[in-house]
């Protein structure tokens, strides 16, 4: 009955799907798949959840190791606002038949200008002429979705309306295109501009601060509650679907002091021979607790990368569970995110919303009605896979819900992913053909 009732919005979901804005933020985000899937390899060869295993890769390959492969890494997600602004600029104007490298080379110049230019040290220092990497990564995706929007609109307005300084048609392209460019390019940084001033006025920081410190002010009281919780498990995703990352913004951002203070609070506990007991000194909301919502990445898409895999009709669908179902295992999803995708995917909102939240009330409750014990000090990298995190870091009671919550999260996606599925499938069938006709 669900998924007759999805099928009756199937119209108004493709006509969202159609807007303009969506079409370049689906098509923007798609063009960075490849660097999301290569750094995720790179991030799994890294941080391979077995013991020993950096002891065995120190002991063949040296000590630095790992060095290389962190700049693969840092080469591809720590730049992924600045892959972002150029590829959504980019793709705004060739929706309008334009040429749309100069609009994303001015995203870029945009984003610059968008984050801050100086950094503070350990030792309180603050170092200025640097970019630190964390506003040109996670953190300013949603600087660059603006300054992608902005240098992309702008662009084509005045290119539409012929507003650009015109030369000789004996002049080669590349030239022409450069000082076509200068008049909506100048337009375009002023604006840029007077954002970074706008922004100083009101909160003395940059525009990318802004906007994330901004953010942050409704979540700053979380406490350990089953609303903080719900508001966790909520706010990462729909960042996420928004094309944004939700982790960096909220679990390692915003709640970060928040898990990491609870953490140590019932590891001194432990260490001081106690007992940890909820609703007198034990604390619900640690870090080990996002074990629950993450499963297979954010917005607990294990249960969709299985319902790719076993039951995926469309050759999208089918090709992206195959490829995406060994990092799902160790909890990296960006490819099945911006690949299948889901970001600012009206079918697939729901359930990426609500698999994670329902996963974290059950968590919730399943700790404080004493059904497993609250997590101690005992913490596993973020990349051990479901089940396995569970026996590490509260032994088989916890391995066995994770395992649970797994087979719940198939049956909540299973029906929109059926949907979706079939929307691709019906394109795939249509395309086949008129290549045929």
């Amino acid at each position: 009955m669900l998924e007759n009732s999805l099928q009756k919005l199937v119209p108004f979901f493709v006509k969202f799907s159609n807007l303009k804005v969506i079409r370049t933020l689906k098509s923007g985000f798609i063009r960075t798949v490849p660097f999301t899937l290569i750094g995720s390899i790179f991030l799994l060869i890294m941080y391979f959840p077995i013991n020993g295993y950096n002891e065995f890769m120190s002991g063949i390959f040296g000590e630095n190791w790992l060095e290389p492969l962190a700049k693969v890494v840092s080469g591809t997600y720590d730049i992924l606002a600045i892959l972002a602004a150029f590829a959504l600029a980019y793709e705004y104007c060739k929706d309008e038949g334009l040429d749309g490298v100069p609009a994303g080379l001015f995203a870029i110049s945009g984003l610059i200008i968008f984050s801050p230019n100086s950094a503070a040290t350990v030792s309180g220092e603050v170092l200025g002429g640097i970019l630190p990497l964390a506003w040109i990564g996670g953190k300013g995706l949603i600087a660059a979705v603006i300054a992608g929007f902005i240098s992309g609109s702008l662009y084509t307005w005045f290119i539409k309306r012929n507003i650009s300084i015109k030369l000789p048609d004996t002049v080669p392209p590349a030239v022409a295109n450069s000082f076509a460019a200068l008049i909506p390019g100048v337009v375009i940084l002023i604006t840029y501009a007077l954002l970074h001033i706008i922004a100083g006025a009101i909160t003395d920081g940059t525009v990318t601060e802004t906007i994330y410190y901004w953010l942050q002010i409704p979540l700053q009281n979380l406490t350990d509650s089953l609303p903080g919780v719900i508001i966790m498990a909520f706010g990462v995703s729909l960042f996420w679907w928004c094309g944004v990352h939700g982790d960096a913004i909220i679990t390692s951002g915003i709640l970060a002091p928040i898990l990491n203070s609870n953490l140590l609070a019932n590891k001194a506990i432990i260490d001081s021979g106690g007992a940890l007991i909820v609703g007198e000194n034990a604390k619900i909301l640690t870090e080990q607790f996002t074990l629950f919502i993450k499963m297979g990445g954010a917005g607990a898409t294990m249960g969709l990368i299985i319902s790719m895999v076993l039951f995926g009709k469309s050759q999208q669908m089918r090709q992206l569970g195959k490829l995406g179902l060994g990092p799902a295992l160790f909890n990296i999803n960006e490819p099945l995110i911006f690949g299948t995708p889901i970001i600012f995917n009206p079918i697939l909102f729901i359930p990426f919303i609500l698999a994670p939240t329902i996963n974290a009330i059950i968590g919730y409750f399943a700790i404080s009605t004493g059904l497993i014990a609250p997590f101690g000090g005992v913490t596993v990298p973020w990349t051990l896979p479901a089940i396995i995190s569970g026996l590490f870091i509260g032994g088989w009671k916890v391995a066995l819900l994770q395992a649970g919550l797994i087979l719940l999260d198939i049956l909540i996606y299973l029906p929109f992913f059926r949907v979706h599925d079939k929307l691709l499938l019906k394109k795939e069938l249509e395309m086949e053909v008129d290549l045929n006709a």
